[in-house]
């Protein structure tokens, strides 16, 4: 059963801080339900089903309590900053199959303010299969993308130049955004000339570590029928886990590959049709990778791509993250999946801010990753449409 025109996205909400010092993970996640619901003209009572993942604290009874909702659908899928892209995916799933006829998703965190870097060694888990084998080499999320952008560089002469240029689109959305972490607008020598962090990867190829956080509303077609909002259609998704599998692995390829086709397809578009594209940007190579996997340029080519300036609002052939993306705006907790979705959802409303706003944006694309490029990740892809 496809899922095109079964569901649409009625409500989004990016909670307007990066440093939340003085309110509780839980109370973030509730502004952002609240905001979500609110841009949808919806309240608490008309939710009937909750998503949420690993950043909601004690999960999702827990949430689902503190929030007073009275729900008969809910999901905990766990894919790190993928996680909401699934959850709309799942959602839409759900609302087609009379689940559910309004869906809620939030998400939140406050690493900055709690100094969690995210750079330390991974946590030692026993019990993870994996572990023993390569808890030894120390794997940090930095390390692992730069073992993945040092073989794209070596298989396909990517160059550093190449990668800068990602950042300097992103600096060239963020400077029209007030609540961008950093706004100021970067060249590529100032991109090469930041400290090194993990080679080749410097210190402006990596994202933003920020707080705050997001919220979605996925509503049935006869609710957002009903509201006075843009009709955002869901037209398709595509999920797909990818490991090392003893070995059997090509870093340099990411499951968009599979992700990806899968939502072309069930959305009858191509890469072709798409105004706009929300791409995770934990780092500068994790742009170019997944524009290669989704058909945007060939394989091996996505560093010249970037770098003819392609991802630039108002210049390039495809804008992408035009918020500022996680490498200049906002990466709420380590997880970019949600802020995607939301500048997506401006953008096809016409609501994104006029230096950024893409002219007659009337087909999305969003992909996240979760994980890492090095070891194991999931990719999801959604592509939304605007109907009038």
């Amino acid at each position: 059963m496809s899922i095109k025109g079964k569901a649409f996205i009625a409500g989004a909400f990016e909670h307007p801080l990066r440093l939340v010092e003085d309110r509780s993970t839980a109370a973030i996640h509730a502004e952002c339900a609240k905001g979500a619901l609110e841009d949808a003209g919806l309240t608490l009572q008309d939710v009937g089903a909750y998503y949420c993942a690993g950043d909601a604290p004690g999960g999702v009874l827990s949430m689902v309590d503190y929030l007073g909702l009275k729900v008969k659908h809910v999901d905990s899928t766990e894919t790190g900053g993928s996680s909401y892209i699934v959850h709309v995916a799942h959602a839409a799933q759900a609302i087609a199959a009379g689940k559910c006829s309004v869906a809620l998703i939030t998400m939140g965190g406050r690493p900055r303010a709690e100094g969690k870097s995210g750079v330390k060694s991974k946590k030692v888990e026993s019990n993870v299969a994996d572990t023993p084998f390569e808890q030894p080499y120390a794997p940090t999320a930095v390390n692992e993308y730069a073992m993945a952008a040092k073989l794209h560089m070596h298989k396909y002469g990517t160059t550093s130049e190449e990668m800068a240029w990602v950042k300097v689109a992103a600096s060239n959305h963020a400077q029209y955004n007030p609540n961008a972490r950093l706004k100021d607008v970067v060249t590529v020598e100032d991109v090469l000339n930041s400290p090194m962090i993990s080679e080749p990867l410097h210190l402006m190829d990596c994202c933003v570590v920020s707080d705050g956080g997001g919220a979605i509303v996925v509503v049935a077609p006869e609710i957002a029928q009903e509201l006075d909002r843009p009709l955002i259609q869901i037209s398709g998704a595509g999920e797909s886990p990818q490991g090392p599998l003893g070995g059997d692995m090509d870093m340099t390829y990411t499951g968009a590959v599979h992700s990806g086709k899968e939502a072309f397809e069930e959305a009858g578009l191509t890469p072709s049709d798409i105004s706009y594209a929300g791409i995770y940007d934990s780092f500068t190579i994790t742009v170019i990778m997944q524009l290669e996997d989704l058909g945007f340029c060939k394989k091996g080519e996505g560093g010249k791509f970037v770098s003819e300036g392609n991802l630039i609002s108002g210049k390039g052939s495809l804008p992408v993250n035009t918020d500022g993306g996680g490498l200049s705006n906002n990466h709420p907790t380590s997880r970019g999946g949600m802020t995607k979705l939301i500048e997506a959802v401006r953008q096809l409303r016409g609501e994104a801010h006029p230096g950024v706003q893409v002219e007659s944006c009337d087909a999305a694309l969003v992909n996240g990753i979760g994980g890492g490029l090095g070891s194991r990740h999931a990719s999801a892809t959604l592509i939304m449409e605007r109907v009038d």
